[in-house]
């Protein structure tokens, strides 16, 4: 076993206090992920999965006996403990270290980097929210690095009206300096939106 959200349970911060903490972080975690595994985007669905025996066996403690997370909790649980800004980092690190665990049991012999952007529409007054006249609609503007797996390396949520490349160096930076001094074959990919003589500098300098 990874213990992939347990691991996430020792570098996220709780910043609940009192009543707030009927259910543990990594559960409430879990319950989020898994809610939106099983096809629920958000957690307007939250109050009927919490009577649901598997996602309560998924949370774990005190839910397996009575419940897991209403809808308010993991409302709170999503816009106000996730959102800080310790957690916001973390979150942005973990998809590496998860990553990095899998590697340590089957280590691949070269590695390549996909980064691309994407499209993530909006249907309402988000902040960032903007038209982009490439998809024709109202979105998010997400960038991504994938590596050959298939596997989420890093990952940013930008607004809709931002050019494709935007901010390529907080997203594939973090992703290249995990990589630095491992003895395996390092590749990059992304198509021409990424043709910026900066980016090219910087893989040249990692060879």
């Amino acid at each position: 076993m990874l213990g992939l959200h347990d691991f996430a349970r020792g570098v996220l911060r709780d910043t609940r206090t009192g009543r707030n903490r009927l259910h543990t972080l990594v559960g409430l975690l879990r319950q989020s992920v898994f809610g939106r595994l099983a096809g629920y985007e958000d957690v307007n669905d939250a109050d009927r999965l919490a009577r649901d025996p598997v996602m309560r066996q998924v949370v774990g403690g005190r839910a397996i006996d009575t419940h897991a997370a209403s809808e308010s909790q993991m409302g709170r649980f999503e816009t106000e403990v996730l959102a800080t800004t310790d957690n916001r980092a973390v979150l942005a690190d973990l998809p590496g270290h998860w990553i990095d665990r899998v590697h340590a049991t089957v280590p691949p012999k070269w590695i390549t980097l996909d980064m691309d952007s994407s499209v993530s529409p909006t249907h309402g007054a988000q902040e960032g929210t903007a038209w982009n006249g490439h998809f024709g609609c109202m979105c998010y503007h997400p960038l991504f690095v994938f590596n050959q797996f298939g596997h989420l390396e890093r990952c940013a949520l930008r607004p809709g009206n931002v050019h494709s490349a935007e901010g390529w160096e907080e997203v594939l930076k973090p992703v290249i300096a995990r990589y630095a001094g491992r003895h395996l074959m390092r590749f990059f990919r992304a198509d021409a939106a990424f043709a910026i003589p900066e980016l090219y500098e910087m893989l040249e300098a990692e060879r």
